[in-house]
């Protein structure tokens, strides 16, 4: 007898696989090539839960699928294993992260393992390999010497710039730079030492040093990228987040912001994705205004995309962090702008862009000038206005904005209305296509657009600002203070950064004797005792030799955790190669990315910033493509099936379900693997893991058992309703965990997991099994003759249906179909060669384990998954007879099956002698016959 014995198969082909090399991609072949890649995982150490394979199972049919199809598929897997989790954990253990990553990669790996993914394992990168972070260092130092002229909208090589400011100076020079960038001749350039021509530079260069707003995180000792921040406290800890200046390496991707845009027009990704994207970056057009400060030497710049409205500007807000408040507070009100600066400083920039209920604000004792007017402008800070975006400064108006008008009203501000016809006495008007400007000097009676245009014309004639394109996109941060990140390939020379040079290659992380901050605040790298730079030998040298002649010292932060993950794709097409990221062979040959399945968190982080490194390394002439990932797919969550024990309000007591009184009920957490299909609590488990329970009153139903009510959250460890792949696999087989994953819903949607549903799906492949055993011991039994047109019909449209299915990532359907034409097939007792081969071929990229064995047993020696596709053939779906309803007047009395082809009289003839017609005429002479060839015939009379 040949039981579904699926532990067995799934560890033969597996370890066959492996053996084999069966997943083994090359970097050249005459088929077509397809690259497919998953977001990859930070190795945790859970382990992977069965929400995290989601992705990886869709990847996974889609990559097989396309095997099946005649491609060169490369399908690789690494880890994004340097950050702060492992770095928390060596903070608390004292045990160094290294350790703890290899131990929770080795955990992931047997996990992914066993699920049985088609990894090409002989490409596996790891971002904490010093053998990988040399390139994020390499790519770091080609970013630092480089500069990005808008002219030709291209990064090029900072020698080039040297030699523009040696010849002309910088007023010919179009560069994306600080703003802050004095004017300069060419005289003026030669006569620098080389420290201030450094200085210069580094305001030019697309990664540079400078005094940052960062969000820092004192428990963490760490700066945090904001989507690290959840309602003001960290994500992972959830401790306070404060706003702080910090000198941080920055990366200039402001520079690429119009590229970013535009580059979205040439991928496929899911328009909520771009979206986003589009949102981040921010662009908009309109003007910049230089605004006078009263008794002081300094102007406020701001950037409005409504100059039409100049004349309604009754007040300017700036940012607390604003430079120019600590320069313009009067005496008077120094303490109160000094207590809002501190109060604001705990809230991160999220949280002050979404609140906007609360209306909070200082005056600031100074004012402005109007550039046309001349009037005095009161200015005020508040902390809806952000540092981050724009200029960090915004000329107010009131009767058009309402945020400033509610800011108005709130403070009893001045509202000058300069919209005819309109009333601003409830809200402001923001309507542009209805807009006439009055009160406004040279502007009245002009519409938005003629207003605009000539405000702007005016601004630039009295040389007070200018017609201007502004993104909200800001240069990202890139400095980390933690210990478990790249380090930077970066030595101090008089305060001044150095690259150490590439073939000095990778810079390896120091040992350290802790991993906290030292106790003045300097990154835990500040406690390596041999962290400095031999410039003569160009080695890694104790501290203690610093001279500052030819021993100096290297960079304290780290590298954020998205350097890693910027460029990982290039590199797996040539992992192993010393010499560069990838050869120019591998990376013509795969490009890059085919398709990319992630989480739509990553967004505006790791999305954003890969673009961003591929744009400037197809600049460098290093990459032969503009964007990382052609396709993009984000699968949805799989959520948890929490369960709740019911605890009486202020008693120990513990109430079943059904019995608890909902409102004066506690809910606690009861971890679900205490929990049965039927809902039911295990109690013994239950207070061996809660000992605070173990004398609670247990109130359960009447036939004894105690019952536990259910909620959708989040499946994580924290609400004890995780669900551990290995489990699944132990109990119904990796094919049964892969099959109900996608059958659980559409992949994009998020969908609760339910382990009762499970055994749905196992039965199918019991089922799909038996299929092909046969006879009184159900030993394998595949007959070699004919298929009969049925079986080959349900072959045919399941072909059809699992093809179209696979290319619209409908994977869920594809099981159904699957289950429909097993039923179809037993149903027919189809036993044909003919039939169960190709299916088996269908089902392989859902199941591989039970497809490979099955493909075995029919006798290949060879993997199923190099097996083609088969092909759809349509005349296996087209009818060639009907089966025809009989009725005698009206009245449906039996059918005839008759073939599509034939003529009206042929068909009346056939039903005419029919045995049955005989019978239900009873010798009448009917009046008439009604027949419709191929729907119905009707004997009438």
């Amino acid at each position: 007898m040949s039981n579904y014995h699926f532990n067995d198969i799934e560890q033969k082909w597996q370890n066959f696989w492996a053996e084999n090399k069966t997943f083994h991609a090359t970097n050249s072949s005459d088929k077509p090539k397809y690259y497919v890649l998953d977001m990859f995982p930070y190795p945790s150490g859970a382990g992977l839960h069965v929400g995290h394979p989601l992705g990886y199972i869709a990847s996974d049919i889609y990559a097989r699928y396309k095997r099946h199809k005649g491609f060169n598929v490369l399908h690789p897997q690494g880890y994004d294993s340097f950050g702060l989790p492992a770095e928390q954990y060596a903070i608390q253990t004292g045990q160094h992260p290294r350790k703890t990553t290899e131990e929770n990669i080795a955990r992931y790996r047997k996990q992914m393992d066993r699920i049985g993914f088609s990894f090409d394992w002989s490409r596996e990168v790891r971002t904490s390999d010093p053998q990988y972070y040399k390139w994020t260092q390499w790519i770091f130092i080609q970013l630092f010497d480089s500069w990005y002229d808008k002219n030709t909208e291209k990064a090029k090589n900072i020698e080039e710039l040297v030699s523009i400011f040696a010849s002309e100076g910088n007023t010919v020079v179009n560069a994306a730079c600080d703003d802050d960038v004095p004017s300069f001749t060419a005289d003026m350039w030669n006569a620098m030492s080389s420290e201030e021509q450094q200085k210069i530079l580094l305001k030019y260069r697309l990664t540079y040093l400078a005094e940052t707003e960062v969000n820092w995180c004192p428990e963490l000792g760490t700066v945090l990228a904001n989507d690290e921040i959840v309602n003001g406290v960290s994500e992972r800890g959830g401790y306070p987040v404060i706003r702080k200046k910090m000198k941080q390496w920055s990366m200039r991707i402001t520079a690429y912001a119009q590229r970013l845009l535009d580059g979205l027009n040439t991928i496929d990704w899911p328009q909520p994705l771009k979206d986003s994207q589009t949102n981040w970056i921010g662009r908009s057009k309109g003007a910049s205004v230089r605004f006078k400060v009263k008794d002081h030497k300094v102007d406020i710049d701001v950037f409005t995309t409504r100059p039409d409205t100049i004349f309604g500007v009754s007040f300017m807000v700036l940012a607390p962090e604003h430079e120019l408040v600590s320069k313009i507070t009067s005496e008077a009100q120094k303490e109160e702008v000094k207590a809002y600066i501190e109060a604001t400083s705990k809230r991160s920039e999220r949280e002050r862009m979404a609140d906007v209920k609360s209306i909070t604000g200082v005056f600031t004792g100074a004012y402005a000038i109007h550039p046309f007017s001349g009037e005095e402008i009161p200015v005020w800070i508040g902390d809806y206005v952000l540092a981050g975006y724009g200029t960090g400064a915004v000329m107010s108006v009131p009767c058009g904005d309402q945020r400033d008008y509610d800011f108005a009203k709130h403070f009893g501000i001045p509202i000058p209305n300069i919209f005819e016809g309109v009333d601003v006495s409830e809200e402001a008007f923001s309507d542009k296509e209805k807009t006439v400007i009055t009160n406004s000097d040279f502007l009245n009676g002009l519409n938005y657009a003629e207003a605009t245009k000539k405000a702007i014309e005016k601004l630039e004639a009295i040389k007070v600002g200018e017609g201007k394109i502004n993104y909200r996109l800001r240069d990202a941060v890139f400095s980390r203070q933690r210990y478990w990140g790249e380090p930077f390939p970066v030595y101090y020379k008089n305060g001044l950064p150095q690259m150490i040079a590439v073939e000095h290659l990778p810079l390896t992380l120091p040992e350290v004797e802790k991993y906290l901050p030292t106790e003045d605040g300097e990154p835990p790298l500040g406690r390596a005792t041999k962290w400095a730079w031999n410039t003569t030998t160009n080695t890694v040298v104790a501290n203690s030799n610093i001279d500052h002649k030819t021993v100096f010292p290297l960079e304290l932060n780290t590298m954020p955790g998205w350097a890693g993950s910027s460029c990982y794709m290039f590199r797996y097409m040539d992992p192993h190669n010393d010499a560069e990221l990838a050869s120019k062979e591998a990376m013509n040959y795969w490009k890059n990315v085919d398709l990319y399945v992630g989480g739509s968190e990553h967004a505006t982080g790791h999305l954003l910033y890969s673009r961003f490194w591929v744009k400037f390394l197809f600049d460098k002439g290093v990459l032969p493509v503009q964007e990382p990932f052609k396709k993009l797919i984000n699968q949805g969550m799989i959520l948890g099936e929490s369960a709740f024990v019911h605890r009486r309000e202020n008693e120990n007591t513990l109430v079943s379900a059904s019995k608890a009184d909902k409102d004066n009920s506690q809910l606690l957490h009861a971890d679900v693997s205490f929990v049965n299909t039927h809902n039911e609590l295990d109690i013994e488990a239950f207070k061996k893991w809660r000992p605070e329970f173990k004398d609670a009153e247990y109130i359960t139903e009447a036939d004894g058992s105690f019952k536990v009510s259910r909620d959708v959250e989040k499946m994580s460890k924290s609400k004890y309703n995780v669900v551990n792949p290995d489990d699944i696999c132990d109990r119904y087989g990796a094919d049964t965990l892969r099959m109900y994953e996608m059958f659980l819903g559409p992949l994009e949607q998020a969908k609760p997991w339910s382990t009762a549903g499970i055994t749905g799906v196992h039965s199918f492949l019991k089922k799909l099994w038996k299929l092909y055993h046969s006879g009184e011991n159900e030993s394998f039994f595949v007959s070699e003759g004919e298929a009969d047109k049925d079986s080959m019909k349900t072959l045919h449209k399941t072909i059809k249906k699992v093809e179209e299915d696979v290319e619209n990532f409908s994977f869920n359907t594809s099981v159904s179909t699957f289950m429909i034409a097993v039923n179809e097939l037993s149903a027919l007792q189809c036993n044909s060669r003919a039939v169960l081969e190709p299916l088996i071929v269908l089902i392989s990229p859902y199941a591989p384990h039970i497809a490979e064995e099955l493909w075995s047993k029919l006798g290949h020696t060879t993997s199923i998954s190099i097996a083609p596709f088969p092909k759809f053939d349509a005349n296996f779906l087209v009818e060639s007879s009907k089966e025809y309803p009989i009725s005698f007047n009206g009245k449906m009395r039996f059918t005839l099956e008759l073939p599509l082809d034939m003529s009206k009289a042929d068909i009346e003839a056939a039903v005419m002698t029919h045995e049955k017609t005989a019978h239900y005429l009873e010798g009448r002479t009917p009046k008439k016959v009604i027949v419709v060839p191929g729907k119905i015939v009707n004997i009438v009379g």
